[in-house]
């Protein structure tokens, strides 16, 4: 059986554990907490995450990263994208030096505007060739509860992606192979922002129509960003773009449309902080999706306004009068 180790206990990186479980992998799961490495030891369960889901016994968790890294042959990443760096500090040399290793993150770093692969090839010491993006409309606790659901695994090497798709099929999971990284990370980062502005408008009491423009102008600045990095623009037509995007912006289950509704329904942002005990990725990640666009020159109003709220404090309800109000142009554009 392939060895993996999964570094982060939260909810995509305990469901993604229980993918390759499921496929038949052993699994070593690194979460920072004791109690969560006691409890699934003990009850195979994640209860802080995903409490209806009994995850497979062929998981051991522990909070040693290099008990979790030895001897792994497919080492998979999933913490908070802000946090990577500093992570990558401590895991550098324990890293084995051929194994895969795979990206759950979707988000672009502070400061440096780098995509997470970036950011693991320079920080981690790992080659670009050893790197995986997994993304998709994956709702962690929807596959916790095996619906059914697909995903695209992109990496530049043939053998290795299909070595991760392999250890990551199963019957209710089905990973497609992908090329175009730079594509799938910019898809799956800039989803959260437009799935916060979504969550905002549908927290003000506005409705489909609404959501379903927010959801397209959202794909099109996407789609405009992406293709300006190098993407190849039909990857913002599959899984990890529309796919991925209709995912987290519709469903009650996204954290990141869920923050943006309690915001549009008032709240301050330190109050859905507070009520939610974590803060949605997006919300962390807008600025510098919105200062790499701006490095590229590229116009990504949803983002912009969307950031304006988050850091600057603007009132959602502006949001929309911006929107509304700015200089009409082709669709295509």
């Amino acid at each position: 059986m392939t060895r993996v180790a999964v570094l982060g206990g939260g909810n995509w990186g305990t469901a993604y554990a229980a993918i390759m479980a499921d496929a038949g992998c052993t699994v070593r799961l690194w979460a920072r907490r004791q109690k969560v490495v006691d409890e699934i030891n003990t009850d195979h369960v994640n209860s802080g995450y995903l409490p209806d889901r009994v995850l497979p016994d062929t998981i051991a968790a522990t909070s040693s990263y290099a008990e979790a890294l030895d001897d792994a042959e497919i080492v998979v990443v999933a913490v908070p994208s802000q946090t990577l760096r500093d992570n990558l500090a401590d895991w550098r040399d324990l890293l084995p030096s051929d194994a895969p290793v795979v990206s759950l993150m979707k988000g672009i770093e502070l400061g440096t505007g780098e995509r997470m692969s970036q950011v693991i090839a320079e920080a981690g010491g790992v080659d670009a060739d050893r790197i995986v993006v997994v993304s998709g409309p994956n709702l962690a606790p929807e596959i916790a509860a095996r619906q059914p659901a697909a995903a695209v695994v992109a990496a530049a090497s043939p053998r290795v992606r299909a070595k991760v798709a392999e250890a990551s099929a199963t019957a209710y999971f089905r990973p497609y192979l992908g090329t175009d990284v730079v594509g799938t990370e910019i898809a799956g980062a800039t989803k959260n922002v437009i799935a916060l502005a979504v969550g905002m408008a549908s927290g003000m009491g506005m409705g489909d129509n609404t959501m379903a423009s927010l959801l397209t102008r959202g794909l099109a600045e996407t789609a405009r960003l992406g293709t300006a990095l190098g993407a190849d623009p039909q990857t913002f037509l599959g899984l990890a773009g529309v796919g991925d995007l209709v995912a987290t912006c519709a469903s009650p289950l996204s954290r990141n449309r869920t923050f943006g509704f309690r915001l549009g329904q008032g709240m301050s942002l330190q109050e859905v902080i507070d009520s939610t005990k974590q803060t949605a990725e997006g919300v962390k990640s807008c600025e510098s999706i919105l200062q790499l666009a701006q490095s590229v020159d590229v116009d990504v109003p949803i983002v912009e306004n969307v950031a304006a709220v988050v850091h600057e404090g603007r009132d959602p309800k502006d949001v929309v009068g911006a929107l509304m109000s700015r200089a009409r142009k082709h669709e295509v554009n």
